[in-house]
């Protein structure tokens, strides 16, 4: 027997994504979390989920935040239903947005809607996977219980690559469910996989002199070129390689067919006058680490290529996000697939985010089994763009979604 079509209502999917739109929760400075959270706990509430505001203490936001463009207090939301059922359900998305630059259509912070699509700062990533997702459960319950037990976060500062979000909650022991969805990817793929992240910087000392007499100094710029090509050099081996995860649609298109690693040159400072002999240039960059690597070898490796140098530079590693992936056979994937199936009208593929993910950090730690999807396609939507938009179909599509992995 089939079961009865339930629908998200779309006026209301709009509303909510106009409202969620308008709170300026940029990130830095991120300050505007805690007037985001107060506006979307009673709704919630109203549904009958238990919500718990989690504020940062300050001293550890001082400890592990040291970004000093941040400011206000970090607040996240969980919500928690309990359906009496036996497995537990996490959603994972964030709360904030990048900064809106650039030329825009109209105000990035007021929903724009025009030829089927809609425009605002976070429709895509990932404020209109929240909306699509609180249409869905107010449709949903309305009509009976979930097969799931339901526990929601929606957090803080992933756009800044931040601890204050999923990867606190996850330390204090608030990740807690058997499967997990995060909704900050796009409704091109469901991604099993994601790239790791560490961010490296390597000094390189000089000694300054007047540059009319160049030859009483050290030129620390000068000195660098070898540690550059050093480096260049690595680049070229590392990105050779290949991860076993399919890579998106979107880059399979440009002939990326699989997750790589990466190796950049990212920044360089050094000198400080043109008739001055510079005592230092700072070079940086970031290493992309796939699932097969370790975060620790990656240093070690740039360590290795970098070591004849070890006399004139200083090198220091800054680890972000791990690498993640899970196994394309688990029953969970499966299951998100066969609801996109059925709420969006398509079977996607399996791919990985070249990119790096906060909630990377949840699954390592928690070995919860978790899929990546959400609102937006990757060539259309100009994520992080001005003019930053999803399609009104992928919107109700996602909302659909939603419904069709949570319904009993």
């Amino acid at each position: 027997m089939e079961k009865d079509t339930i629908q998200p209502d779309s006026t209301r999917l709009m509303q909510l994504l106009r409202e969620i739109i308008s709170f300026k929760t940029v990130a830095p400075p991120g300050s505007s979390y805690e007037e985001i959270v107060d506006w979307l706990a009673p709704i919630f509430q109203s549904m009958g989920f238990a919500v718990e505001k989690i504020a940062m203490p300050e001293d550890v936001f001082a400890a592990k935040c040291s970004d000093g463009r941040l400011e206000g207090g970090r607040f996240n939301l969980r919500a928690s239903l309990s359906a009496g059922a036996e497995k537990t359900l996490v959603i994972y998305a964030h709360l904030d947005v990048v900064p809106a630059e650039g030329e825009w259509e109209g105000d990035p912070f007021q929903l724009l809607e025009k030829n089927g699509r809609v425009y605002g700062r976070g429709v895509s990533d990932c404020k209109g996977s929240v909306a699509a997702l609180i249409a869905a459960l107010e449709a949903l319950l309305e009509r009976g219980r979930p097969k799931y037990n339901l526990s929601v976060l929606l957090t803080t500062d992933e756009e800044v690559g931040g601890y204050s979000g999923l990867c606190y909650l996850t330390d204090i022991g608030q990740v807690k469910g058997d499967v997990m969805l995060c909704m900050d990817g796009f409704s091109d793929d469901v991604v099993i996989g994601s790239n790791g992240i560490i961010t490296w910087e390597a000094r390189v000392r000089g000694r300054s002199a007047h540059s009319g007499s160049s030859f009483l100094g050290v030129n620390a710029v000068e000195r660098a070129i070898p540690v550059m090509q050093a480096i260049m050099d690595l680049k070229a081996q590392v990105q050779s390689r290949r991860s076993a995860v399919p890579a998106s649609s979107a880059l399979e298109a440009v002939g990326k067919k699989n997750l790589m690693p990466i190796l950049n040159i990212t920044m360089i400072s050094g000198g400080i006058k043109e008739n001055i002999v510079p005592d230092s240039c700072v070079l940086r960059g970031d290493r992309r680490v796939i699932p097969e690597e370790s975060m620790d070898e990656a240093m070690a490796e740039i360590e290795r290529a970098l070591s004849p140098f070890k006399d004139r530079l200083d090198l220091k590693f800054y680890p972000g996000y791990p690498p993640m992936s899970v196994n394309p056979d688990h029953p969970w994937v499966s299951e998100v697939r066969g609801a996109v199936k059925r709420g969006m009208g398509f079977l996607p593929r399996l791919s990985g985010a070249q990119g790096s993910l906060d909630q990377a950090y949840a699954t390592e730690k928690t070995g919860i089994p978790t899929c990546v999807f959400g609102v937006g396609r990757q060539l259309e939507s100009n994520i992080h763009g001005d003019n930053e938009n999803a399609r009104v179909t992928d919107l109700i599509g996602f909302s659909r979604f939603l419904i069709e992995l949570i319904r009993a």
